[in-house]
Protein backbone atom coordinates (compact mmCIF):
# COMPACT_ATOMS: atom_id res chain seq x y z
CA UNK A 1 0.00 0.00 0.00
CA UNK A 2 1.17 3.25 -0.85
CA UNK A 3 0.88 6.59 0.89
CA UNK A 4 -0.46 10.14 -0.42
CA UNK A 5 -0.31 13.53 1.08
CA UNK A 6 -3.32 14.57 2.92
CA UNK A 7 -3.44 18.53 1.57
CA UNK A 8 -4.79 19.07 4.65
CA UNK A 9 -2.18 17.69 6.50
CA UNK A 10 0.28 20.32 4.81
CA UNK A 11 -2.02 23.09 4.01
CA UNK A 12 -0.99 24.40 7.93
CA UNK A 13 3.07 24.18 6.75
CA UNK A 14 2.83 26.08 3.68
CA UNK A 15 4.48 29.07 5.18
CA UNK A 16 7.42 26.47 6.61
CA UNK A 17 7.87 25.36 3.34
CA UNK A 18 8.24 28.94 2.08
CA UNK A 19 10.74 30.11 4.24
CA UNK A 20 12.45 27.24 3.96
CA UNK A 21 13.34 27.78 0.30
CA UNK A 22 14.30 31.19 0.97
CA UNK A 23 16.70 30.15 3.51
CA UNK A 24 18.96 29.38 0.69
CA UNK A 25 18.55 32.15 -1.62
CA UNK A 26 15.82 34.64 -2.53
CA UNK A 27 13.55 33.56 -5.29
CA UNK A 28 10.42 34.64 -7.48
CA UNK A 29 6.94 32.86 -7.30
CA UNK A 30 6.98 30.64 -9.93
CA UNK A 31 11.06 29.49 -8.57
CA UNK A 32 9.32 28.85 -5.30
CA UNK A 33 6.74 26.83 -6.91
CA UNK A 34 8.99 24.89 -8.96
CA UNK A 35 11.58 23.96 -5.77
CA UNK A 36 8.57 22.19 -4.28
CA UNK A 37 8.15 20.45 -7.39
CA UNK A 38 11.53 19.60 -8.06
CA UNK A 39 12.24 18.77 -4.23
CA UNK A 40 9.17 16.52 -3.95
CA UNK A 41 9.59 14.98 -7.17
CA UNK A 42 6.47 15.85 -8.53
CA UNK A 43 4.71 13.92 -5.42
CA UNK A 44 3.34 17.09 -4.01
CA UNK A 45 1.31 20.26 -5.65
CA UNK A 46 0.42 23.37 -3.91
CA UNK A 47 -1.75 25.21 -5.96
CA UNK A 48 -0.44 28.66 -7.12
CA UNK A 49 -3.17 30.76 -5.21
CA UNK A 50 -2.36 29.04 -1.81
CA UNK A 51 1.09 29.68 -2.38
CA UNK A 52 0.19 33.54 -3.56
CA UNK A 53 -1.81 33.77 -0.17
CA UNK A 54 1.23 32.16 2.36
CA UNK A 55 3.39 35.42 0.07
CA UNK A 56 0.92 37.63 1.49
CA UNK A 57 0.77 36.41 4.67
CA UNK A 58 4.18 36.14 5.41
CA UNK A 59 4.74 39.95 3.86
CA UNK A 60 1.98 41.10 6.00
CA UNK A 61 3.75 39.42 9.19
CA UNK A 62 7.25 40.80 7.33
CA UNK A 63 8.86 37.46 7.54
CA UNK A 64 9.38 38.13 4.15
CA UNK A 65 9.81 41.08 1.89
CA UNK A 66 9.27 40.81 -1.83
CA UNK A 67 11.30 43.31 -4.69
CA UNK A 68 11.01 44.05 -7.97
CA UNK A 69 13.79 42.18 -10.28
CA UNK A 70 15.61 43.81 -12.87
CA UNK A 71 15.56 41.34 -15.82
CA UNK A 72 16.48 42.55 -19.39
CA UNK A 73 14.23 40.20 -20.92
CA UNK A 74 10.65 39.26 -20.46
CA UNK A 75 8.42 40.33 -17.51
CA UNK A 76 9.57 41.83 -14.61
CA UNK A 77 9.72 39.35 -11.61
CA UNK A 78 8.41 39.70 -8.07
CA UNK A 79 11.27 38.46 -5.85
CA UNK A 80 10.95 37.18 -2.11
CA UNK A 81 13.88 37.72 0.50
CA UNK A 82 13.55 36.17 4.06
CA UNK A 83 14.01 38.44 6.39
CA UNK A 84 15.26 37.63 10.31
CA UNK A 85 12.00 37.86 11.72
CA UNK A 86 11.46 35.13 8.99
CA UNK A 87 14.44 33.46 10.03
CA UNK A 88 13.01 33.02 13.64
CA UNK A 89 9.72 32.13 13.34
CA UNK A 90 11.56 29.04 10.81
CA UNK A 91 12.79 27.87 13.41
CA UNK A 92 10.27 27.74 15.53
CA UNK A 93 8.09 26.35 13.25
CA UNK A 94 10.56 23.19 12.75
CA UNK A 95 10.76 23.04 16.46
CA UNK A 96 6.52 22.78 16.51
CA UNK A 97 6.95 20.21 14.07
CA UNK A 98 9.30 18.05 15.02
CA UNK A 99 7.41 18.06 18.38
CA UNK A 100 4.18 17.56 16.99
CA UNK A 101 5.75 14.87 14.77
CA UNK A 102 6.86 13.11 18.57
CA UNK A 103 3.52 13.46 19.87
CA UNK A 104 1.74 11.87 16.87
CA UNK A 105 4.65 8.88 16.84
CA UNK A 106 3.61 8.19 20.51
CA UNK A 107 0.00 8.49 19.84
CA UNK A 108 0.13 6.23 16.57
CA UNK A 109 2.53 3.31 17.34
CA UNK A 110 0.74 0.44 17.73
CA UNK A 111 1.31 -1.08 21.33
CA UNK A 112 3.66 -4.17 21.69
CA UNK A 113 0.98 -7.28 22.58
Amino acid sequence: MEGRISADLLRGHTDTIVLGILLKNDAYGYQIYKSIMDRTDGLYQLKEATLYSSYKRLEKETCIVAYWGDESQGGRRKYYRITDKGRVQYKQNIADWEFTQRILNRLLKEEDD
